[in-house]
């Protein structure tokens, strides 16, 4: 693996340098300067970064990125493409592609596909093949809160059941659409569907991702 997580790290620094701190995101209710300051306090607070999962402390996460949010734009940028310190897990052997690859890549989309002249990005096979592995092996997971059976499918015709029921609905498309899709960027994400009409519905309104 040729370091995907430094790759995608490196990209979503020079994509939130390239439109500025105050520009839309897919993020609700999030500027990029906002999107900049979760990346740096999850790699950079520990003490803070739990409140990303664990609803107690997001209170505190909320007060600490609002204090990342109001420091100069370009030092939460550097702090980005420098990646983490000494101290943080983000440090370990592996850790780079393991727990950073998906989450700027989806990040990266977050900024690009907000903005009103972006295009497509054209993903490379190797970052394609990890983003379905990944996917595919946190299928069960990531579609717990599918209201209905849900199988996802690459346009090469490889599958992966995400929550076994009926009815179900086939959502289509290339290995990085699909991850979006279960990221809760369903409406972004160019995917297709197939299925009966009301359980489409469902899968589009679902709340999948964090």
């Amino acid at each position: 693996m040729s370091n995907l997580g430094r790759r995608e790290r490196l990209l979503l620094a020079d994509l939130l340098e390239g439109v500025g701190p105050d520009a839309p995101t897919l993020c609700e209710g999030w500027r990029t300067v906002d999107l900049a300051a979760h990346v740096v306090v999850r790699e950079r607070r520990p003490d803070a970064a739990g409140g990303i999962l664990i609803k107690p402390l997001a209170a505190r996460l909320a007060r600490v990125q609002a204090e990342y949010a109001a420091k100069p734009y370009a030092e939460l940028v550097e702090a980005i493409r420098v990646g983490p310190p000494a101290y943080s897990p983000f440090r370990l052997p592996g850790a780079e592609d393991a727990g950073n690859t998906i989450e700027f890549f989806v990040h990266g989309e977050d900024v690009r596909r907000a903005q009103a002249d972006w295009s497509p990005r054209v993903l490379d096979p190797e970052l394609s093949e990890f983003l379905w592995k990944r996917l595919a092996g946190t299928a069960r997971l990531n579609g717990r809160r599918s209201p209905v059976g849900l199988v996802l499918r690459r346009r090469d015709g490889q599958t992966t059941v995400a929550r076994k029921g009926a009815p179900v609905v086939t959502v289509t498309g290339e290995p990085g659409e699909l991850l979006l899709f279960m990221m809760g960027r369903q409406s972004d994400a160019h995917v297709e569907y197939d299925g009966p009409e009301d359980a489409v519905a469902q899968v589009a309104a679902a709340k999948f991702g964090v």
